[in-house]
């Protein structure tokens, strides 16, 4: 069986099925190779994991530049989930080849492979420092959540692999070899048994903040199509505090409800294309309410199910979804103030404006003071025309993007990218009594990492999942931490020191056995 075992590694890892004994040059060259490949292919892999929760921003870019919806971010990640799977298994029968002191012999085929997957890390890395340079932020921040889970996974690899570098130690023949190998894994071992004093986590406390609410991203546009009536309806199960969305001015002042904006907009949500017939490329400006109403605005998204979230629904909810049409902001408004749900808005076109009278902030405005909805539950957002609305709407709260704006005008809402602040800048500005809004967070690691850091609220695609989660994912006392983690660094040098010893006496009792088979005398016939 053993025999079978070598003879299956060796043909996998060299495609050579029998014995070679020939050597073959620069073996160990192909072997740090894989492992460098494999490293980063690994650390791809995270990245794209960490990345997913903004993976909509992805495939809204291609279709902005492709005019076509597919979910592009969905192929990058199996791509990389099957280069870092190859990787890992090639790196493993590798390994294994050591171990059972097998020759290297890497296949031309897997070579070629390597260097197509150094390739694609290297492409996808490109793409991000080009189009998605701000995403390094939320892998530097996911360090917060992972960090001591990474750690340990360290200690466990770093005692598995002790193995290997004890068996080089005792295979080299040079003390400068010697040493320079011991002295290496000491200095490795000492980073990754010591890294946990650098680790700094806001879920790591004695205080657990209370949880977000949630805010329902354009509704909830994992359970609904976007920004349709379903969609906040949706949300509304999911006891969401404010509905957040997105509002135009048609040809006829009316304002309506949609993301997309500029020539085109209504082509990816919408059936324009087979219900105004050249008409697709056309500018809010060139539609009326009326007319956007008599689009079909769901029909897209049990199509194209952006959110792999379609099979879930039952069927006459697909049914209800493929009918959903464009609403005005006055619907949305008698929802809103029906259920007592506070209101959130972005204006697409405002910087067109030529005044106030002209702007799309005085019609909105306008459009809210009718619909009898209590001032204070209007979340004020856009910044252009701020002052005037606040003189014909005092009541309105006043959000802002950012920090420098808000102290500026003495207010005390700020609505940023959950990356846009740290823990310690978050709990300075909840001390100073500043509710913090953060967007848009659907992952459970992310929530619990800003639950962790004291986020008043954050808004969401994903509300109907952020609801059920009662605490973080994880959460730790300082003193439970450093007792897990002296712990486990204790045991694992224990482990390897045990090895080392084995290693050792194994290693002299065969010497000292083949020193007394060549000290034997032969007998004479």
């Amino acid at each position: 069986m053993f025999s079978i075992g070598r003879t299956c590694l060796r043909g996998i890892y060299s495609c050579q099925w029998n014995s070679q004994n020939r050597r073959q040059n620069r073996a160990c060259w192909w072997f740090s190779f894989l492992s460098f490949v494999s490293i980063l292919a690994l650390s791809w892999m995270y990245v794209c994991f960490i990345a997913f929760n903004d993976r909509n921003d992805v495939n809204w870019l291609a279709f902005k530049t492709l005019k076509k919806w597919v979910n592009w971010y969905m192929i990058v990640m199996v791509i990389s989930a099957v280069l870092a799977t190859y990787c890992l298994f090639l790196l493993v029968f590798g390994l294994l080849h050591l171990i059972i002191r097998e020759p290297l012999n890497l296949h031309w085929l897997h070579k070629v492979f390597l260097f197509l997957g150094l390739f694609t890390v290297a492409l996808g890395t490109a793409g991000f420092c080009i189009k998605w340079e701000e995403e390094w932020k939320t892998v530097y921040m996911s360090f917060q959540a992972t960090a001591p889970f990474l750690q340990l996974g360290a200690v466990v690899a770093l005692t598995l692999i002790s193995w290997l570098v004890f068996q080089s130690y005792h295979r080299a023949k040079t003390a400068a070899c010697k040493v320079f190998i011991m002295m290496t894994f000491l200095v490795v071992s000492a980073a990754v048994f010591l890294c946990p004093l650098a680790i700094c986590s806001p879920c790591i406390t004695n205080n657990l903040p209370p949880k977000p609410a949630l805010v329902g991203h354009r509704g909830a546009p994992m359970m609904a199509p976007e920004n349709t009536v379903m969609s906040f309806r949706k949300s509304m199960e999911c006891d969401v505090v404010a509905f957040e969305t997105d509002v135009q001015l048609g040809k006829d002042m009316k304002p309506f409800l949609m993301h997309d904006n500029g020539s085109s907009f209504l082509l990816r949500t919408t059936d324009v294309k087979d219900k105004f017939l050249g008409r697709d490329g056309d500018m809010n400006t060139n539609f009326t309410l009326q007319e956007l109403q008599t689009l079909n605005a769901g029909e897209w998204f049990v199509r194209t199910d952006p959110f792999q979230s379609v099979s879930s629904l039952s069927k006459e909810e697909k049914m209800e979804a493929n009918n959903q049409t464009v609403p005005s902001l006055s619907e949305l408004l008698v929802i809103a103030k029906k259920h007592n749900v506070s209101l959130i808005f972005d204006l697409k076109n405002e910087k067109n404006s030529t005044g106030f009278h002209n702007s799309d902030s005085y019609y909105i405005t306008e459009t809210i003071k009718k619909s009898g909805i209590s001032p204070d539950k209007i979340w004020w957002l856009p910044p252009e025309y701020r002052h005037d609305v606040r003189n014909i709407a005092p009541g309105f709260k006043q959000v802002y993007h950012n920090e420098q704006d808000m102290k500026a005008d003495g207010g005390s809402f700020l609505n940023m990218k959950y990356s846009s602040l740290n823990a310690r800048e978050i709990s300075e500005l909840r001390g100073k009594n500043v509710s913090v809004n953060l967007w848009v967070v659907n992952e459970r690691w992310l929530f619990s990492l800003l639950w962790c850091s004291g986020a008043s609220s954050v808004t969401t695609n994903a509300c109907h999942i952020l609801k059920n989660m009662s605490k973080p994912d994880w959460h730790l006392e300082p003193n439970i931490y450093m007792g897990i983690w002296i712990s486990v660094d204790v045991i694992s040098w224990l482990l390897m020191f045990g090895l080392f010893l084995w290693q050792s006496r194994r290693r002299n009792h065969v010497f000292r056995q083949n020193t007394s088979e060549r000290s034997v005398p032969l007998l004479p016939r």
